[in-house]
C-alpha cells in the first residue's frame, strides 16, 4: 500500500492534529479492550481461566473435525461428523452455562473482537481508490442487460427504461450472444461509456474490453451475489441507482486480475471448488452436488494435488486456491468479513488450502500459521497440477486453462465511475493488528512530549 502520514507541525496542522487523535483515539480503544477481555475471564475464575479457555478450544477443534468428516466421507461417518460439528460446540456452551461461566466467555469474545477490530482501524486509516470527478456526462452511454441475470432484476426494477430515459443505449443479452463480441462492436461504433447490468462473470467480460480502449466503465448490480458491485459500495439493494454515475459520479481506477488471458474482477479459483461448478447439475442443485462430489475431491484418487508460486513463496499439495483481485479481508473481520479493503494496491490475493486429514483439519482451529490455510499477498501467481490442464472457476464462470496458469494484476487498468453516495463504501481494517505499534500509538498521546507523528501502512 501506499504510505500517508500525519504529523501535527507545519501547515495543515489542525486537520493532521484531528487524523492523529481520531487514531490515537481507536488506539487507546484497542488497547483497552484487549485488556478487558484478559480480565474478564481472570476475575471470574481466577487461574481456571486458562482451563475454560482450554475447554472452548476443545470444542472448536472437533466441531472443525466433524465438518471435515461430514464433507470428506459418506454414510455413516458423515452422520457422525454432522453431529459431531454441532454437539461438540453445544457442549461446551452447556459447561460454561452451568458453572456461570457463559456471561464472562461471551464478554471477554467481544470485547477481544472490539480490540481487534479498533486496532486495525487505528493503523490504516480509511482508504479509497483515487477519486477524480466527472466533469461532463457520456455523449453515447451503451448498457448490455442481462434479463436472467439475478432472477430478472432488469425487469423487476425496470432497468431498460431507467437507462434509456439516462441517454443510455441499450443491449438486451441472448442466451447464445457473444458478451465480448457485443461490447467490442459498441467500442466500434462511438460508445464513449460501458455499462453492464448482470452478474461478475458478465461484467468481467465487459471491464475487459473497457480497459482495452481505456472508456469509463458502469457496474449495475443486477446479478445474484454482485461481489465486484459490494466492494465498489454500491447499493445492491437499489441497482437502478448506479445510473447516477452517468451525471453525479467519481471516477476511480482499480486494477484488473488475469488467469492466463482471462480477466476476472473478482477472483480465479482452483481445485476443489472449480472441480465442483465443472458438474452439469451444480447449478440447479448446489448444495447436493457439492456434498456428492466433495468426498472424492479432498480424498479419493482424483483430488487435486496444487502447487503455487506466489512471487517468491512456493506452496504445494493444496486442496484448493483462491487467486483474487486485491486481498480480501479475513473471514472472521469483524470490520468487514469477506471484502476487499481496496482495489487498487495492485496486489493478487492468496488463499491457499491444505487440509488432507483429521488431524489438520483439528489444527486449523489454531490459526492459518499450522498451514492448513495460508494467505498470502503477491504480483505474480503461477498455478500448477500433474496435469495438461486446470478446471478455473472464473467469477463464478467454469472454464478449462492449460497448466500452468499464470496470475497476474494490471494495476489501475480500469476505469470505473460509480455515484459519488454510496452507502457501503469499505473503510480500512483489512490488515493484521499489529500491538507494539498500537500500544506506541496510544501511549504516545498520553505523553504529551512526544512527537505526534501516524504512518499508515
Amino acid at each position: 500500500m501506499g504510505r500517508h502520514g500525519w504529523n501535527t507541525r507545519g501547515s495543515g496542522e489542525a486537520g493532521a492534529a484531528a487524523v492523529h487523535e481520531d487514531s490515537a483515539g481507536r488506539a487507546r480503544l484497542a488497547v483497552l479492550a484487549l485488556l478487558g477481555s484478559i480480565l474478564v475471564p481472570l476475575v471470574a475464575a481466577g487461574l481456571r481461566s486458562v482451563l475454560w479457555a482450554l475447554v472452548g478450544i476443545a470444542g472448536l477443534a472437533l466441531a472443525a473435525v466433524g465438518v471435515w468428516w461430514t464433507l470428506a466421507h459418506t454414510g455413516v461417518v458423515r452422520a457422525l461428523g454432522v453431529a459431531l460439528s454441532v454437539t461438540a460446540p453445544v457442549a461446551a456452551l452447556a459447561l460454561y452455562a452451568t458453572f456461570g461461566m457463559l456471561g464472562p466467555a461471551l464478554l471477554s469474545l467481544g470485547l477481544w473482537l472490539l480490540a481487534v477490530t479498533a486496532a486495525r482501524t487505528a493503523l490504516t486509516p480509511g482508504h479509497t481508490a483515487s477519486e477524480q470527478a466527472v466533469v461532463e456526462a457520456p455523449r453515447a452511454p451503451w448498457v448490455l442487460m442481462n434479463p436472467r441475470s439475478g432472477g430478472g432484476k432488469v425487469g423487476r426494477f425496470d432497468l431498460v427504461e431507467k437507462a434509456r430515459a439516462a441517454g443510455c443505449r441499450v443491449a438486451l443479452l441472448d442466451a447464445d450472444q457473444d458478451v465480448a463480441e457485443l461490447t467490442r462492436q459498441a467500442a466500434t461504433e462511438g460508445a464513449d461509456l460501458l455499462a453492464v447490468a448482470g452478474g461478475d462473470g458478465t461484467q468481467a467480460l465487459v471491464a475487459e474490453v473497457a480497459a482495452l480502449h481505456d472508456l469509463p466503465f458502469v457496474v449495475i448490480p443486477a446479478g445474484t451475489r454482485n461481489h465486484f458491485a459490494l466492494d465498489l459500495g454500491l447499493d445492491r439493494d437499489d441497482p437502478a441507482a448506479a445510473l447516477e454515475a452517468l451525471t453525479h459520479g467519481v471516477e476511480l481506477r482499480i486494477d484488473l486480475g488475469y488467469a492466463a488471458d482471462r480477466v476476472f474482477v473478482n477472483n480465479a479459483s482452483f481445485g476443489t471448488y472449480a472441480s465442483v461448478v465443472t458438474d452439469p447439475a451444480y447449478r440447479d442443485a448446489k448444495a447436493r452436488t457439492t456434498l456428492r462430489t466433495l468426498p472424492g475431491l479432498l480424498t479419493g484418487e482424483d483430488a487435486p494435488r496444487l502447487r503455487t508460486r506466489a512471487d517468491r513463496t512456493y506452496v504445494d499439495g493444496l486442496q484448493a486456491l483462491l487467486v483474487s483481485n486485491n486481498p480480501y479481508g479475513r473471514a472472521v473481520d469483524a470490520a468487514h468479513p469477506g471484502r476487499r479493503e481496496r482495489l487498487d494496491s495492485g496486489l493478487l490475493g492468496v488463499v491457499c488450502v491444505r487440509v488432507g486429514n483429521t488431524a489438520q483439519a483439528a489444527r486449523m482451529v489454531r490459526g492459518p500459521r499450522p498451514g492448513g490455510l495460508i494467505r498470502l499477498s503477491a504480483g505474480e501467481v503461477v498455478v500448477e497440477a500433474d496435469t495438461d490442464a486446470l478446471p478455473v472457476g472464473i467469477d463464478g464462470e467454469h472454464v478449462v486453462l492449460p497448466s500452468p496458469v499464470v496470475c497476474r494484476s494490471a494495476p489501475g487498468a480500469l476505469r470505473v465511475r460509480v455515484p459519488r453516495r454510496r452507502p457501503g463504501t469499505p473503510q480500512a481494517g483489512g490488515t493484521a493488528a499489529d500491538w507494539p505499534r498500537v500500544a506506541r500509538l496510544a501511549l504516545g498521546r498520553l505523553f504529551p512530549g512526544r512527537e505526534q507523528h501516524v504512518t499508515a501502512v
